[in-house]
């Protein structure tokens, strides 16, 4: 196929559009378009044009229905609830993250969803309690929440995740941390990392120093500015601590390893027990060595796995095992997720949890990365004459294949290649012939024919033979 005419390209990635903060535009100058006729979205917003949004979509219905395969069943949640339910449940969350408005049916203060585990504690303590336990729910859907400094790119957050309420045991963990590396896998990603630990151990370490100093050693820490947490242990607001604490503490930041170097983590952990015994951190550091030991001999997690005992992530939510899923990048999590066995509390009943939730713009990142390639979508645009060609298209959509009907004589090369219609049908010589691009706005590279004296079911099925497809719709 070729075409002279100049064509409109559209984009081949999926983070094509980088919102320009509101700071950074340039003033309006006197012959600027009103802001009426630009169009600007808010700082933090983006659009998801055609091939993005099939991405997109393949990519959530792909996770989504790994985690259905895997036993949990989806619910789908409301875009905003009254705030004070949602932030409730914030956990590792700032307040000022949240986007309120005043409901105008009840005079309320609202809030856009910033996160959607809060919301599913609230339905299963309302709507669920009395469910047979263990309750395992899936969910896909898009948080938003303010934006603040440049680090963030991105307000609305593309997220899928999981939720497991009534096991509070290290069978609860285990089976998370395996169902989130086999959903990164069935995402497209082979090579990543998981990084575990535990939130109890820094929480009792930090428990024991005065409450102005732990929040200065929390930030610290979570920076891993070890040279820095040395002076702030050895300056006169520690004086009072005891010297076990200080010590242990100081280590957190390289109480970290796994991998090649150290598989069964015992580099760590030997050292870990030597620092923590006597401590109040002993108890959260023998949960953390039992769930290692069980999952680093999972087939699924062994490989991956890494140990962190100075992650802070969550340290005032999460109860328990903390982890996150680290690729190349993003510069992110593209999952993370823990225990966090107080929520439901919040909610009027008191119940164990451990879920996680998966990034899914830093995943499909991190597929472009990787070089993970997408399947084709099979789409199919009929231009042949016009007599036939709605009733040829309409047969293919009755096997399920997109199909649209284009007059032959206005362009269809051109439009096929801009709109990424993977293959296109035409009339020759007695034949349906159907060509094929490679739908991503290229020419074309292969073609077939089938007899246009078959009725249109026919022809329909031998076209989707030809296209080799047994892939119908990419819906």
């Amino acid at each position: 196929m070729s075409s002279d005419a100049p064509r409109w390209e559209a984009p081949r990635g999926g983070n094509s559009h980088v919102p320009t903060p509101e700071e950074d535009r340039p003033a309006p100058s006197a012959s600027a378009p009103p802001r009426a006729l630009a169009h600007p979205l808010p700082a933090g917003m983006r659009d998801l044009l055609p091939e993005e949004a099939r991405r997109r979509r393949a990519l959530a219905k792909r996770v989504l229905d790994h985690f259905v395969l895997c036993g949990y069943q989806p619910v789908s949640l409301p875009a905003f609830e009254f705030a004070e339910v949602l932030e409730r449940g914030l956990g590792t969350l700032d307040a000022a993250d949240v986007l309120r408005f005043i409901e105008p049916e009840s005079g309320e203060v609202a809030a856009l969803r910033p996160d959607m585990t809060p919301q599913i504690a609230r339905l299963v303590a309302t709507r669920l309690a009395d469910a047979p336990r263990p309750i395992r729910l899936c969910y896909e859907g898009t948080v938003l929440r303010r934006r603040q400094g440049r680090a963030r790119r991105h307000r609305q957050i593309p997220q899928a995740g999981v939720e497991l309420y009534g096991v509070g045991t290290l069978a609860g963990e285990l089976e998370i941390l395996r169902l989130a590396a086999s959903a990164v896998r069935e995402a497209g990603l082979d090579r990543f990392v998981v990084d575990l630990g535990h939130a109890m151990i820094a929480r009792a370490l930090l428990d024991a120093v005065p409450a102005g100093l732990a929040a200065e050693l929390s930030e610290v820490i979570e920076l891993k500015d070890t040279s820095r947490l040395a002076a702030v242990l050895a300056s006169p607001k520690a004086a009072d601590v005891p010297r076990r604490i200080v010590a242990a503490i100081a280590a957190l930041p390289d109480l970290a390893g796994g991998g090649a170097a150290d598989p069964d983590g015992a580099a760590v952990f030997d050292r870990a027990t030597r620092l923590l015994t006597g401590t109040p951190a002993e108890a959260p550091l023998a949960e953390l060595r039992a769930l290692w030991d069980a999952a680093r001999v999972s087939p699924e997690l062994g490989p991956a796995l890494r140990v962190d005992l100075g992650e802070l992530r969550g340290l005032a939510y999460y109860t328990g095992a903390i982890f996150h899923v680290l690729a190349d990048g993003p510069g992110e999590a593209i999952a993370a997720g823990g225990r966090y066995d107080m929520l439901l509390s919040r909610f009027g009943l008191p119940m164990p949890a451990v879920g996680f939730a998966l990034n899914l713009d830093a995943i499909a990142w991190a597929r472009d990365v990787a070089g993970a390639a997408d399947e084709p979508a099979l789409r199919v645009l009929v231009a042949v004459r016009p007599e036939r060609a709605a009733s040829l298209a309409a047969a293919l959509r009755g096997l399920g294949v997109p199909a649209v009907a284009h007059a032959p004589d206005q362009d269809p090369e051109g439009y096929a290649l801009s709109w990424r219609f993977s293959h296109l049908v035409r009339e020759r010589d007695g034949a349906l012939v159907i060509e094929a691009t490679s739908g991503g706005g290229e020419a074309a590279t292969s073609a077939s024919a089938v007899p246009a004296a078959l009725d249109d079911a026919a022809a329909a099925q031998a076209i989707v033979l030809k296209t080799g497809a047994g892939r119908p719709g990419g819906k």
